[in-house]
């Protein structure tokens, strides 16, 4: 570079300088003459602060953005859809005792409620049959209510087998609102709760293992009374902790009958 060019870079790097610091510590003053603020750091203050996702404030102090979600758990409770409902209730026998409950919640509020119900059924079962698009397509259901489980508690390696087939499920329900109701476990399952759990969306999973039933013969299935209690835990849990929570206040009566029910046998595929 040469020499007058040096110093001619060398004089306005020091101007430049001069005009920071003076701005810095206050607007100068020369021979009487004030200069006006080039606005020069408020400007790269403002863009910092955009940078960050933040706002200035009338007393120049910085407010986050109170629309910043940091954490999942806290967009919950979600708001209710108070909108009259389809309801589409899917799985194995343990829908004989929860039906006739969520029936008479159904009745109440205004929703219509379909069950079909394959007994003995898996995850394996309805994520290799066609069953649950072809129900979605004739009922056009809004909501859909999944009990499924219990008949896979002892499956060795589940989590490896039956993870394809419940992704499956959750494919055919693609964006319709459910919650799946996990099996009420009359022993230690080898990882079907965990299974659901990992591949359903916060809040559209309920756990029933742990919780204590009155068992029928069969020492399995709830008793309807202790059936109809589970569905009572579920309702009182979804306004809270649902994704997707729409009205179910809770009916005079203890049960009632759905509009259809579809029954499917075990050899059926």
């Amino acid at each position: 570079m040469k020499p007058h060019y040096r110093s001619l870079w060398l004089l306005l790097l020091v101007a430049f300088a001069a005009f920071v610091v003076a701005e810095a510590v206050g607007t100068p003053e020369i021979a009487g003459h004030k200069f006006k603020d080039a606005g020069f750091i408020a400007a790269v203050s403002d863009v910092k602060a955009e940078e960050d996702g933040a706002f200035a404030s009338a007393d120049g102090m910085l407010v986050l953005p109170d629309t910043i979600v940091t954490d999942v758990e806290n967009i919950f409770p979600m708001p209710c859809d108070t909108a009259s409902q389809t309801i589409m209730l899917i799985g194995d026998s343990m829908l004989e005792g929860l039906g006739p409950r969520l029936a008479a919640y159904a009745e109440h509020n205004g929703h219509t409620l379909y069950t079909v119900m394959w007994y003995s059924s898996t995850s394996e079962k309805w994520g290799k049959s066609d069953k649950l698009r072809n129900y979605i397509q004739r009922l056009k259901p809004t909501f859909i209510v999944v009990c499924l489980g219990a008949n896979e508690l002892l499956v060795k390696d589940i989590e490896v087998k039956r993870e394809k087939y419940v992704k499956q499920i959750l494919a055919d329900i693609d964006t319709i609102p459910f919650l799946w109701i996990g099996p009420p476990n009359w022993r230690t399952d080898t990882g079907i709760n965990r299974l659901i759990a990992n591949s359903t969306p916060q809040g559209t999973f309920f756990l029933s293992d742990g919780m204590k039933f009155e068992r029928a013969k069969d020492g399995a299935h709830p008793t309807r009374n202790s059936a109809a209690e589970w569905l009572d835990s579920v309702i009182r849990w979804m306004p809270a902790n649902a994704l997707h929570p729409i009205r179910l206040d809770v009916p005079e009566v203890s049960s009632a009958k759905a509009k259809r029910i579809f029954v499917h046998q075990p050899t059926e595929d």
